[in-house]
């Protein structure tokens, strides 16, 4: 084993240990992918380095990080401990696109090791500070989006009082698994035990959280692609049309006018292209279409072929044009 394999082994067991929870030896060692032996010979390693591993007794062994201590090959000093925690809370209350679900998984991790005077001091900063509001979704608060994930990677259940999209207010008990950020929305995917079902919860609706401690044994939803149960579950809450349209649009330039989701694009010839899409609203779909700047044809739903005919009546109207 090289010297820089043996590292990037020691950082993937660093990571593992962080998360809230305890690790059998043999669970880090499938997950490494080596010998028990080698996993108890990483851990004295990471000792020597400082890091606090604690062992529980028994034939297999279990390890966890104690917390509340420092990190000392990362030599952060106190302020730098803040800002970077200060700093993760603030991606992951605004949803930043490709890292807010990873820095709410860090900021759990770091939350862990930071000593008490200092996760006073993050909290002081937070509750001091008003973000101004981004459009698109609301805000959740990092403080839920830290016990949420601390709760699912530890798998201990969580109680919480939620706010259902009809205004009606109660407690829930669930088993968490998976988060899934879309945008500046979070959705958790758990176990609900009151209901005996999977459900899926918005998490900006989740309030006074708290992790229960309780383990349970881990379950596997309907779905196991946590981002595709949970569009799945979306589309059967709501009325949801299939969109097929022609656009006068190279596929090139359409795919790179339409954004990071395009829907399913197929070139027709070098000049125009098919696009199939879906959406929950007919204001979405022609707003988006009349935002690409080309002509196209609507084939199907009709009530957005109708939809489109009032929109260009209103505009017609707006612009002086004949009645």
């Amino acid at each position: 084993m090289t010297g820089t394999s043996t590292s990037a082994r020691l950082l993937s067991l660093l990571s593992l240990l962080q998360t809230p929870r305890e690790w059998s030896g043999s669970e880090l060692a499938e997950r490494l992918r080596v010998s028990p032996r080698t996993v108890r010979r990483d851990v004295e390693r990471l000792r020597d380095l400082g890091y606090p591993v604690q062992a529980a007794k028994g034939p297999d062994g279990g390890y966890r990080l104690v917390a509340g201590t420092a990190m000392p090959p990362l030599l952060l000093d106190d302020e730098e401990a803040v800002a970077i925690a200060v700093g993760l809370r603030t991606a992951a209350g605004n949803a930043v696109e490709g890292i807010g679900e990873a820095s709410v998984r860090a900021m759990a991790k770091l939350e862990q090791v930071l000593p008490s005077r200092l996760r006073h001091r993050v909290g002081a900063l937070n509750s001091a500070t008003v973000p101004l509001p981004v459009p698109g979704g609301p805000g959740v608060d990092p403080d839920v989006l830290t016990t949420v994930a601390s709760a699912s990677a530890g798998g201990q259940r969580l109680r919480f009082a939620y706010r259902a999209a009809d205004g009606t207010a109660g407690r829930r008990l669930v088993e968490p698994y998976r988060m899934v950020a879309a945008g500046r929305r979070w959705y958790l995917v758990a176990y609900d035990t009151g209901r005996g079902d999977w459900r899926i919860f918005r998490v900006d609706r989740i309030t006074e959280p708290f992790a229960t401690g309780e383990r349970f044994p881990p379950r596997v939803p309907p779905e196991q692609d946590a981002a595709a149960f949970v569009t799945a579950r979306l589309r059967s809450l709501a009325q949801v049309y299939r969109a097929v349209v022609t656009l006068h649009l190279p596929v090139e330039q359409a795919r790179g006018r339409l954004g990071p989701d395009p829907g399913d694009l197929e070139a027709v010839d070098e000049r125009t292209c098919r696009l199939t899409g879906h959406a929950d609203t007919l204001e979405w779909l022609a707003a988006r279409l009349v935002m690409l700047g080309c002509e196209f044809e609507v084939h199907e739903p009709p009530e957005l072929a109708e939809h489109l005919r009032e929109l260009a009546g209103r505009a017609a109207r707006a612009a002086g044009g004949p009645r």
